[in-house]
């Protein structure tokens, strides 16, 4: 075997280190000892009886001992540790561009996990890993590293090869998915998990260590979530451009909250069978002073994943609360204003108390706020604050809009529990009905059922005349939509406010045909 010179200090020191703490001092201290009082005397037998206890501390005594065992336990059962992964995969990147061959990084998660922490003990958790990790060791190559780098996240770094590419990347992807995702059993239960996959190929990778040649795995595999269970991606540089787009965004949306670049634009609700104005919809937006418009699909996320979104609410209700005041002044009638609501704000165990402060800070009753509830936070949710918090503001006097309805399966009996006093439908079922016999249908159906309950309805994404007359004529409440009019900024609502009470007033009566 071919002696390699050690290509660094850390290198050397670890040599060093494994030479003072290993059995072969057992022969090499007696040994050095001998040697010295031979050629040096006394003299050498005290500084040899010196140096090497303060040489052994200077690598980290019993700790670093106990340390490197552990190491080389953990890394003889298949997983290393994270650092030992990182100086492995920082060798590996050297010596495949050394010798013209590929690699890969994979990242690897479990799926849902926190399922898992609800329903089982740590013992049993610790099995359940154990058994992936051996599954992934299995399933890997001798000349392959795994690693455990999060509670239930792994890393492979594939050793080196000739040809190596997207393709066999995704085939092994899929090889580890179908053995992560056999049963496995515990204490008489089967439990089934999967897992997402995100790769970067060394040709691909980002940087010039191996720690960006990890995190590109760890981007891909963060993308894979995104797109739900079981996902596959791989790392490009037009990911990187986008989570670069993201952390951008991450970064700037605390500064526009505060700044007030983000605030609510209105969209009107009218009545059906009045037409009047019956309220508006809170719409958050972003006006960036640079970029302009930017789009809520886009800054949402961002503002989800800076976990703001509790002070998005904040910032919303403030200025719906303002504008609402200043309808008043202006001798504008509005209703109520609806403002969206996520899962995570309605978990807040001080969301009706601060509800509350501010309502009486703008000296305003309950029933002009709206809160809209998504249909899949009624439909999912098992969080006993959330029940609370929506039923202490149907208490305190707030109206609540179910969302989206059609879109998550809520049952009759969610709809009676939260007190929803609305059902707004989702403007998939309201597209086209005009011309589509089987969107009657579904709509009719769903104004039946909400008629029996004694909840009022509101169609969504209503673009057309057509559209309109036809919800009017099936008995909808209210409609909202393009063809009502777009959201808008609240210094616009107020001529449109008054535009439209004129065109009411300009309409023709139709009189009463009298009877005999």
């Amino acid at each position: 075997m071919r002696f390699r010179v050690p290509t660094s200090f850390s290198e050397l020191r670890q040599r060093w280190a494994a030479a003072l703490s290993g059995p072969q001092m057992l022969a090499f201290v007696p040994a050095l000892t001998l040697a010295g009082f031979w050629f040096g005397g006394e003299v050498a037998l005290v500084a040899i009886a010196c140096a090497l206890p303060a040489i052994w501390l200077m690598q980290g005594g019993v700790d670093g001992v106990v340390a490197r065992r552990v190491a080389h336990v953990t890394s003889s059962s298949g997983v290393v540790s994270p650092d030992t992964f990182l100086t492995k995969v920082q060798s590996m990147r050297q010596n495949a561009r050394g010798a013209d061959r590929n690699s890969a990084i994979l990242a690897i998660e479990l799926d849902e996990y926190s399922l898992l922490t609800n329903r089982f003990e740590p013992g049993a958790l610790d099995k359940v890993l154990k058994t992936i990790s051996n599954r992934i060791a299995a399933a890997s190559r001798d000349s392959d590293i795994i690693s455990r780098i999060g509670d239930c996240r792994f890393a492979i770094c594939l050793g080196p090869v000739q040809h190596l590419d997207l393709e066999s990347c995704i085939q092994l992807s899929g090889r580890l998915q179908q053995a992560i995702e056999e049963p496995i059993s515990l204490d008489g239960t089967s439990i089934y998990t999967s897992a997402s996959i995100g790769f970067c190929l060394l040709s691909r990778a980002p940087g010039t260590d191996g720690q960006d040649w990890i995190n590109g795995g760890v981007a891909a595999l963060q993308e894979a979530q995104r797109r739900g269970p079981a996902s596959v991606r791989a790392y490009s540089v037009e990911l990187h451009s986008r989570l670069k787009h993201r952390a951008d965004l991450r970064d700037e949306v605390a500064t526009a909250l505060e700044r007030g670049h983000i605030q609510p634009w209105f969209q009107p609700q009218i009545s059906t069978d009045t037409g009047k104005v019956t309220g508006f919809e809170a719409l958050a937006r972003w006006i960036h002073p640079d970029r302009g418009a930017i789009s809520p699909a886009e800054f949402l996320p961002a503002i989800e994943d800076a976990g703001l979104l509790e002070r998005l609410a904040e910032v919303m209700i403030y200025h719906t609360f303002t504008a609402i005041k200043a309808w008043d002044s202006a001798g504008l009638h509005v209703p109520h204003v609806g403002v969206n609501f996520s899962g995570s704000e309605l978990g807040n165990p001080r969301l009706v108390d601060k509800v509350q402060w501010e309502l009486d800070r703008f000296d305003l009753t309950p029933d002009r706020l709206a809160v809209e509830i998504l249909e899949t936070v009624v439909t999912d949710t098992s969080d006993d604050t959330i029940t609370r918090n929506i039923n202490a503001l149907t208490a305190l006097g707030c109206r609540v809009d179910l969302d989206d309805f059609g879109t998550g399966h809520a049952s009759i009996a969610s709809i009676r529990r939260f007190g929803v006093g609305r059902i707004k439908i989702d403007r998939s079922f309201v597209m086209k009905a005009d011309r589509d016999p089987e969107q009657q249908r579904m709509i009719s159906a769903v104004l039946t059922m909400a008629e029996r309950l004694g909840v009022e309805t509101l169609a969504e994404g209503v673009e057309t005349v057509g559209e309109h007359a036809l919800l009017a004529q099936l008995g909808c409440d209210y409609v909202q939509g393009f063809g009502i009019a777009r959201p808008m900024p609240f210094e616009k609502t107020l001529d449109w406010v008054r535009t439209h009470e004129a065109k009411l007033q300009d309409a023709p009566a139709i009189p009463l045909r009298r009877t005999n």
